[in-house]
């Protein structure tokens, strides 16, 4: 590592993943039928946020010298990326993702609302703890893997509220916004924390370059602010979106959340799945019993 933090590093691994990654989309949505032109814009996007994530200069400044920078690198891997992937996979494409057994579970749980909340607010502050900042700046291995586990957070984050996933219970459009709401309060508590400390809380950027000549103590505070309002921000926003959206469809006879056939798919899926995993019952306990016939409910001697 340099001692300036503005020196320049290519990142050749970074381009290498997310050039994979273009590619790997292209095909994949070519092979499901092709995805619209607002999906990929939305696809693009998200790419364009990993680079800026993920590479020079934002991610040297996140490794070595300023927890502000760090934040916002956080909130593209939280806030930015995930739902716009997301939001950019063609329909068939993202069934397909999620039909195996085991990532279907996880997509039903996650998009429960306590289960998101619990993991998000796992996630963020663990990879924020003191540790955790020293090994990111210490250890290639360790970025990737703390920058894979907010990815996964984001996407968790986004599970309840986004419908591009097949056969999850969403919660009502109010439902939505209260989650969102507990979202942006519940994990980044820390910033309150930042916010309000008189010292610096990670001997890392304390001993190191100084960003633009602000303080450790400074850059703690401005980080701890940028985490709060940027958090509010977008979620406080995407949840007034939803209500208007669904306030609409109300007012015009419309169902906010209509059942969608991939959906319906999906449970057909899941009751196959029920099926084949009892074979051993017999037919009393898998099935309902035939109704009865109405030479079964006459007496024998009526019978004859």
């Amino acid at each position: 590592m340099s001692s300036s933090p503005w020196s320049f590093h290519l990142h050749l691994f970074t381009w290498l993943v997310v050039g994979g990654a273009a590619l790997a989309y292209f095909v994949a949505s070519r092979r499901a039928g092709g995805a619209s032109r607002r999906q990929a814009l939305s696809a693009v996007a998200a790419l364009v946020l990993a680079l800026v994530a993920l590479t020079w200069p934002l991610a040297d400044l996140a490794t070595q010298s300023s927890l502000t920078a760090l934040v916002v690198q956080r909130l593209l891997l939280l806030l930015g990326i995930p739902p716009l992937l997301m939001t950019g996979l063609p329909a068939r494409l993202v069934a397909r993702l999620t039909r195996p057994p085991a990532v279907d579970w996880v997509v039903r749980r996650c998009a429960r609302p306590s289960i998101a909340v619990a993991v998000v607010t796992v996630i963020a502050v663990a990879t924020l703890t003191t540790p955790a900042v020293e090994a990111q700046a210490s250890s290639g291995w360790a970025r990737i893997g703390l920058d894979t586990a907010l990815l996964l957070a984001g996407v968790v984050l986004w599970t309840p509220v986004l419908s591009e996933l097949p056969g999850t219970d969403r919660p009502s459009a109010l439902g939505r916004a209260g989650y969102l709401i507990i979202q942006s309060i519940v994990p980044s508590f820390l910033a309150i924390v930042w916010i309000f400390a008189r010292r610096p809380l990670y001997p890392h950027f304390a001993v190191g370059p100084n960003l633009l000549g602000v303080s450790p103590v400074l850059d703690q505070q401005l980080a701890g602010f940028v985490a709060k309002f940027a958090t509010i921000t977008v979620l406080w926003t995407v949840a007034f979106v939803s209500l208007s959206r669904a306030q609409r469809a109300i007012s015009t006879g419309r169902d906010p959340d209509p059942l969608r056939w991939s959906d319906v798919e999906r449970h057909f899926e899941r009751a196959e799945r029920r099926e084949r995993r009892r074979p051993w019952l017999p037919p009393t306990y898998r099935d309902p019993p035939p109704a009865p016939d109405d030479d079964d409910l006459r007496r024998p001697e009526d019978r004859a």
